[in-house]
């Protein structure tokens, strides 16, 4: 179960991406994320083959509300995410995800 907790937070992290860079520059935070930093994981989540989350990236993760990332999860299909790439976040940032997602 907190395997797929964290695949639902890492889509939620996209989702919200996604909405941060079609939104301009105004931020806003959810989850204890401001939006407009997830700019920073763009890379370790798309393409084929992206690149290890940076320390940056990773940092934010962390310092977000896991339980009440999952809570959106919904949302990432609709926004065109690649799951593959977004699951695989959480466990490169060395996370632990909640057994509730």
């Amino acid at each position: 179960m907190g395997q797929a907790s964290g695949k639902a937070l890492v889509k939620w992290l996209v989702a919200a991406l996604l909405i941060a860079l079609l939104g301009g520059a105004q931020a806003v935070v959810i989850c204890n994320v401001e939006t407009s930093r997830l700019n920073l994981c763009r890379a370790a989540i798309t393409g084929r083959y992206p690149p290890p989350p940076t320390k940056r990236c990773c940092a934010i993760i962390k310092q977000a509300n896991l339980p009440c990332l999952c809570s959106y999860k919904s949302l990432l299909p609709a926004a065109g995410i690649n799951p593959k790439n977004a699951l695989a976040l959480p466990a490169k940032c060395g996370l632990k995800t909640p057994r509730r997602c």
